[in-house]
């Protein structure tokens, strides 16, 4: 009974083992994926800073301005001039109506009769 008994002990021992080793392994694996990954992340960062700044660089207004002086009959845009816009003053903003039987509860919005130490009901 004993020796079964070892044997049990043993081969328990070295499943353990086994699984030990297997997973140091793929806990290996998995920091260099992380850290390959981690690499990944920070080229595309400045790929993308990269990016930002060539687009920056490419809509600056006076290289616009050249570039629609260069291809505006070819595009048949016109120049842009102050009479293309319109008064603000012509504008048409939709009316907004109060009714104010509405309001129930009136906030009161002057502050002068009340004091810093005076709360807020």
């Amino acid at each position: 009974m004993k020796t079964l008994l070892y044997m049990f002990c043993c081969a328990a021992v070295i499943s353990v083992a086994y699984w030990a080793y297997k997973e140091n392994y793929r806990t290996q694996a998995s920091l260099r994926r992380v850290a390959d990954l981690q690499q990944q992340i920070a080229a595309e960062r400045e790929a993308i800073s990269v990016l930002k700044a060539e687009w920056a660089y490419l809509n600056r207004p006076d290289r616009l301005r050249e570039l629609v002086d260069m291809n505006y009959e070819a595009l048949g845009l016109l120049p842009l001039m102050p009479s293309h816009f319109a008064e603000v003053e012509l504008v048409s903003y939709p009316q907004v109506t109060i009714d104010l039987n509405e309001i129930s509860d009136p906030i009161s919005t002057n502050s002068a009769n009340r004091g810093p130490d005076k709360e807020f009901p």
